[in-house]
């Protein structure tokens, strides 16, 4: 046999040993074989007498476990095997825990030692009281949000009757024995999460040629409850493209990465993460979507366990809960397969999972983008007549929105006819009139254009061409 996760082959014996012995204790248990070489081969130890009375003794003394110490011959040599189960409760070796991981042992410090030493106790990081937190620092408009979310669900009862904070709190399992918020309770209700964790962000950024060429960025803080929605709204207004066309006489606006699936990855992204580690981050680029989150697989977790079916272990259990209880995820384990469904769905690549940096990696591709050069001189070319309805049908079907593009297209159009409304644009672009008004707006702002004269009989001067 080869060295693995459950098994180590030692020469000789060492004291430093008992780190390993440590390590397979606070894992998985496994086997520690002493007189055998790293390829497997019986070489046999003189002194395995002195050693059947000394190992046992100093597992026990040293690392206060009890190991099963078994002396073995073949061909006359003689070698022993120490057999380690797995502990209930963490263990140190000389006041450091030791953890086997693969076919290697690592020393367990910072987080990593952190979330260990909560894993054995039965606990999340999520479960432990935040601070210095109050009740006073609970936002009761998110609070009775949720409520009406779980309730709409049928995940609460539609008769459960109204309660005071700390009451409705403790019923959702947010506080702990000694009356302390836990750190769930701030990070889904609080009104100021980053006041208690600086990480509680989500940041969302535009690049084009490659990493070092970053165009805009947004950074969403708040509860995380209501962090999807916001950057939901902010990818569909700012960084996404929803292609038009219609079902008949039905316009359809269709993202173009399923909604359901950039949502669930989302969702996944906020309930997994690491709160003391980095942001979560959205990087777009012209042809994909990145997703990365802090935060570490389930033990026992590969990506191939993520991509099949498996039960659901969540990083904050207590945040995951809420989740379900506001009916934004289910609780078995499914929204990876919902994510992939989703793209199936759309004849799209399946997108990608990694373990890169310390967290969990989504890579996601976009559609293929509309060449939209030829769409615009066909706009541009047609508005110095008046707009028709035959104009919008014959283009709006392939105007796509995008606030980079349609920012070029406005300062195009406004210098061909600068007298353009905003109703006009809007009817040309294919956008809402929203839509329109606010990318005038940041436009103005940016001393990109400027306004001439009143809403009606004024005119529109671009002064940065």
């Amino acid at each position: 046999m080869t060295e693995n996760q459950n098994t180590e082959y030692k020469q000789s014996w060492h004291d430093d040993y008992l780190k390993w012995i440590c390590g397979f204790a606070n894992a998985s248990g496994g086997k520690l074989f002493i007189g055998i070489d790293d390829t497997g081969q019986i070489i046999g130890i003189p002194n395995y007498k002195k050693l059947m009375e000394d190992i046992p003794n100093k597992i026990v003394s040293i690392l206060g476990i009890i190991a099963d110490v078994n002396l073995h011959n073949a061909d006359n040599k003689h070698y022993i095997e120490i057999g380690v189960t797995p502990s209930s409760v963490p263990i140190s070796y000389k006041g450091v825990y030791h953890y086997r991981s693969g076919s290697t042992k690592q020393e367990l410090k910072g987080t990593a030692l952190h979330q260990f030493l909560l894993k054995r106790s039965g606990l999340s990081w999520d479960d432990m009281p935040c601070e210095n937190a109050t009740l006073d620092d609970i936002d009761t408009i998110v609070l009775d949000y949720f409520l009406k979310k779980a309730t709409s669900n049928n995940r609460l009862s539609e008769n459960t009757e109204p309660e005071d904070i700390k009451t409705t709190l403790e019923n959702l399992d947010l506080i702990t024995s000694n009356n302390q918020l836990k750190n769930a309770a701030i990070l889904l209700f609080g009104k100021k999460p980053s006041k208690f964790f600086p990480s509680v962000s989500f940041k969302i950024g535009r690049f084009i040629q490659g990493d070092d060429d970053l165009q805009f960025q947004d950074i969403i803080e708040g509860n995380i409850l209501q962090m999807a929605d916001k950057i939901m709204d902010i990818l569909k207004s700012k960084y996404l493209i929803s292609p038009i066309h219609y079902e008949g006489l039905q316009r359809i606006e269709k993202l173009e990465i399923p909604g359901d699936a950039i949502r669930e990855a989302i969702f996944n992204a906020i309930i997994h993460k690491d709160y003391t580690g980095a942001p979560i981050q959205l990087s777009v680029y012209n042809d994909k979507i990145i997703l990365w989150n802090e935060g570490r697989l389930p033990e026992n977790f590969t990506i191939e366990t993520l991509l099949s079916q498996h039960p659901s272990r969540p990083y904050n259990k207590n945040i995951a809960t809420i989740f379900f209880k506001a009916g934004f995820i289910e609780a078995w384990g499914r929204g990876i397969a919902k994510i992939i469904s989703e793209f199936k769905k759309e004849n799209l690549p399946i997108p990608v999972f990694e373990t890169i940096m310390g967290g969990i990696m989504v890579t996601m591709q976009r559609k293929k983008p509309i060449n939209r050069d030829h769409i615009s001189e066909k706009v541009i070319d047609k508005v110095t007549d008046k707009v028709t309805e035959n104009v919008v049908e014959n283009v709006v079907e392939n105007v796509v929105e995008n606030v980079v593009e349609n920012e070029v297209l406005i300062l195009k159009l406004l210098l061909k006819k600068k007298e353009t409304s905003a109703k006009e644009l809007s009817h040309i672009l294919g956008i809402s009139s929203r839509t329109v008004q606010r990318l005038l707006k940041l436009m103005i702002e940016n001393g990109k254009i400027k306004r001439i004269g009143p809403a009606k009989g004024g005119h529109w001067e671009v002064t940065k061409k």
